[in-house]
């Protein structure tokens, strides 16, 4: 699968979503009878999407309105809802600095000798989001795993996120106590997903060590700016492709099925289709929730590494406000664009394809089609509509 790419050395050849396109079959589905669904543990979703941990996307009344709608929304423990009482007085500073302030701004705000997290806030929250009798779902990076997750479960959360840039089961530091992943795994009392991984033997040591699912996506989202800073990262339906491979295998050595999240790089639903057909179970998403009025980022968006202190690996972008939640996961779609009636696309396009359920996605014939995007659309091109935006 490599090429070579000078003396000694090859490389493999990987493909993003604007790369490959799905292939019909010689069956079609109504898209009313198709089942989205996707369990994890004892929970049972009727919307396979993530709303990403990040502050400009999710907040309690998101969260709240994400999981009346189906869907699940996840709350970042170590941002702007557990660190200040009263949020939005700083997500409103946050939108009106200038491009040239507001990565500066961001850090400041973030400073965690300044402004800690608070654990009475993240109760607090938890229990708002359970008060509306919707799961809650929150996220924080390992080094603080073990004493949010105790305060998170006390308050009633349902599962628990640990995210970083790039996961592993073996970390080396001396700066900082070193989260064992599978103690913490195979002793926690809800369902704990790790990420972020890109490669088939990352996600199959997760799983040994007792993962309950895998976030697959490093440096693909909007607002991140890891590829450019670190150099790293694996476009995404090569990731998904390999992590779904470990996903099977182990699922056919263990008879455990553990299901794997794509995390990222998917504005419209087109993409999002393309993750379910390259094995995704379920899909977490920032940008496109970033557009919603419920959304607490005031129509802008920044990556979850914005706020590094000495390395900032996101930037805060517009994205703009294009209309309620509602309408941009399940519709009516109000824009050409393919970034409304995320749930809608999906469905129909499953109904084109023959795959009832998302396993079935999983096996829907792709090809190689870089010309996918631009084929016969000069004039949306031109315009700036449609598929030209």
């Amino acid at each position: 699968m490599a090429e070579w790419i000078g003396i000694g050395r090859r490389a493999r050849r990987c493909y993003g979503f604007d790369e490959v396109a799905l292939v019909p079959g010689d069956v079609t589905v109504n898209p009313n009878e198709i089942d989205t669904s996707f369990v994890l543990g004892k929970h049972k979703f009727e919307v396979p999407i993530l709303a990403a941990a990040m502050d400009g996307v999710v907040d309690v009344k998101f969260a709240i309105t994400m999981g009346q709608l189906g869907g699940m929304a996840v709350l970042n423990l170590e941002g702007l809802q557990t660190r200040y009482e009263h949020p939005d007085e700083v997500l409103d500073q946050i939108a009106k600095a200038s491009p040239e302030e507001a990565t500066k701004f961001v850090q400041s705000i973030y400073d965690n000798k300044k402004y800690p997290v608070k654990n009475q806030l993240i109760t607090k929250r938890i229990e708002e989001i359970k008060k509306a009798k919707v799961p809650a779902i929150v996220s924080c990076i390992p080094q603080n795993a073990e004493n949010f997750y105790k305060v998170a479960l006390d308050a009633g959360v349902d599962i628990f996120i640990v995210q970083s840039t790039v996961a592993t089961v073996r970390h080396i530091a001396s700066e900082y106590k070193i989260l064992d992943v599978e103690k913490f795994c195979t002793g926690a009392k809800i369902p704990i997903i790790v990420g972020n991984v890109v490669t088939y033997e990352m996600a199959l040591d997760l799983m040994e060590v007792g993962a309950s699912a895998i976030l697959v996506g490093i440096g693909p989202g909007a607002a991140c700016t890891s590829r450019g800073v670190l150099g790293i990262g694996v476009p995404q339906i090569t990731a998904t492709v390999d992590c779904a491979a470990a996903r099977d295998y182990y699922f056919k050595r263990r008879g455990q099925y553990i299901p794997i999240i794509t995390d990222g790089g998917m504005r419209i639903g087109g993409e999002i289709c393309k993750a379910f057909a390259a094995g995704a179970d379920a899909v977490m998403v920032g940008s496109a929730f970033a557009k919603a009025q419920e959304a607490p980022g005031r129509g802008f968006h920044w990556g979850m590494a914005t706020s590094h202190a000495n390395l900032p690996r996101g930037t805060r972008i517009h994205v703009g406000i294009s209309g309620t939640l509602k309408e941009i996961l399940l519709g009516p779609a109000k824009v050409d664009d393919g970034s409304q009636n995320l749930v809608g696309a999906l469905k129909t396009s499953m109904g084109s394809l023959g795959a009832r359920n998302i396993s079935e996605m999983h096996d829907v014939e792709m090809i190689l089609a870089p010309s996918i995007q631009t084929e016969g659309k000069v004039f949306q091109i031109g315009q700036r509509v449609g598929m030209g935006k």
